[in-house]
């Protein structure tokens, strides 16, 4: 596999075995890698500005640069090689002819690397294929996840119960996303249509939004709520007016199939990504694209996501790489490496554990693995999935739960856990084959196979007290219907 990233001793590539295309230089000081200990923490002192990116346009199209983050590294070791050698001289000088102020500031705190323990707590069963994605609402408390099967289920996050199945897709469902105020989930179908769910009754919205021409392949919310952004493998990226369930307008984005679409955490730009290669950031008022961002190994781009700060974007290609982007630069600062990404579009998230930042993403060898966000490394890996781990979602706040979908068509919770913390459910599977009970809710009993561990959960299970908020949820009412009978389940200790 090619070196996307540093090499090990820290050598830059040979010439022969670079690319020729698109190459850039940029001054130290304007490549020198951020350090950051949280997503949240990137560049806390420099704010992102949406606005600006026609301004700083002109002069850095002067400024021609390498888009490889592997130049970038080289001028960020130059960087710190400097400030190596001003600091080695000072601890050169005699203690006695230094001079030590109490005004002098302390220094820096070293940098302690992030350390996460995560294991599984709970295995939920009921789709009959592959799980496409997963989703934690806004506030936390629901996982939505959809299938190959043509269904959404939602599931409370804090117990692993089942609360209801959503139908209404004539195909397999892509993507999935939910509303601001957690009330609202839409979805991206291979049968060309985006539908609307009330999350409280499972019932949706009377008609869906039509336009596309082929299959859905990403759909996401603005965070007001207003709008939502789809992309799709007709090679479009429509945005849409949810007040008047319209479209506004539609981006000839693309010359290949729109893999993922994300917006920034203040609405005013949306970014999409195509097996083109290409990352585009396009001003959602006026439809512009702003910036278009390209790797020299230009591999296909399956899904992107910007950083909580808004600052950068995560880009996930098919060469097994994970890319960070400072879009209003225009260059790549990071690439994360050590998964398996060839043939699938897998999507990840940011995290944080504790003040640190980590990086999380599925494999195509099954596992779920961790970076380091700063300093690129691997910190753990999990498994767990039989087969390909096709979506890993972040729980927003500090529960540090993450879930995980796959080929399998299980849905997985897992935690972040002390090293003297064991969480079972690993093997309940392997005890209910041997003792002859098939987890099938037609032929077990609900709790009362002797089974301990699996439970069958058919009732509905939410919040009778859930109030939308006008200003952010697409529908303004909501109902208590009960959830039908099924055959979902939850695996746990």
């Amino acid at each position: 596999m090619s070196d996307y990233g540093d090499s090990a001793d820290g050598t830059p590539a040979p010439p022969h075995q670079r690319s020729p295309k698109r190459r850039r230089v940029y001054k130290d000081s304007e490549n020198s890698t951020p350090r950051y200990s949280s997503p949240d923490g990137i560049d806390e002192h420099r704010p992102y500005h949406s606005s600006n990116l026609d301004d700083r346009r002109a002069s850095n199209d002067r400024r021609r640069s390498r888009d490889s983050d592997e130049s970038d590294d080289r001028h960020d070791r130059k960087y710190r090689g400097h400030t190596t050698s001003r600091s080695s001289s000072r601890a050169d000088t005699p203690r006695s002819s230094q001079s030590h102020s109490p005004l002098d500031p302390p220094s820096p705190p070293q940098y302690k690397p992030l350390r996460v323990n995560y294991k599984q707590k709970f295995i939920l069963r009921g789709h009959r294929k592959g799980v496409a994605q997963v989703r934690f609402s806004p506030d936390g408390r629901w996982i939505a996840s959809c299938s190959a099967d043509g269904t959404i289920k939602i599931w409370d996050s804090a117990t692993g119960k089942h609360v209801r199945t959503l139908e209404g897709h004539l195909a397999g469902v892509s993507t999935i996303a939910w509303s601001p105020d957690s009330n609202t989930i839409a979805s991206g179908s291979d049968d060309k249509t985006i539908r609307l769910w009330r999350r409280a009754t499972g019932k949706p919205y009377p008609a869906p939004l039509l336009g596309h021409h082929n299959y859905v392949y990403s759909v996401a919310f603005s965070p007001k709520g207003n709008m939502l952004a789809s992309g799709s493998y007709d090679e479009a990226v429509f945005l849409w007016d949810l007040r008047s369930r319209h479209q506004m307008r539609s981006l000839p984005a693309h010359s290949d199939p729109v893999g993922g679409v994300d917006f920034i955490k203040d609405g005013t730009l949306v970014c999409s990504c195509s097996t083109d290669g290409l990352v585009r950031v396009w001003d959602t008022a006026t439809g512009q694209c702003l910036r278009t961002l390209v790797h020299e190994d230009n591999a296909p781009v399956t899904q992107v996501r910007f950083s909580p700060n808004g600052r950068y974007i995560l880009a996930f290609t098919l060469d097994s790489c994970i890319r960070l982007w400072d879009y209003d630069l225009g260059h790549c600062k990071k690439t994360y490496q050590g998964h398996v990404n060839k043939k699938y579009s897998l999507g990840g998230a940011f995290g944080v554990s504790g003040t640190d930042g980590f990086i999380v993403s599925g494999s195509e060898d099954g596992d779920i693995v961790f970076w380091d966000a700063q300093n690129k490394n691997v910190v753990q890996r999990v498994s767990g999935h039989e087969g390909v781990v096709l979506w890993v979602d972040t729980c927003p706040g500090a529960t540090g739960m993450i879930a995980s979908g796959g080929l399998d068509g299980t849905v997985r919770i897992w935690v972040d856990t002390d090293e003297e913390e064991t969480i079972g459910a690993l093997k309940l599977e392997d005890e209910a084959a041997v003792n002859g009970y098939a987890l099938d809710i037609n032929e077990a009993g609900v709790n009362g196979d002797g089974m301990g561990g699996v439970t069958y959960e058919n009732g509905a299970f939410g919040f009778e007290h859930d109030t939308p908020r006008d200003d952010m949820s697409v529908d303004g009412g909501g109902s208590s219907d009960k959830e039908q009978p099924g055959s979902d389940t939850v695996m746990r200790d």
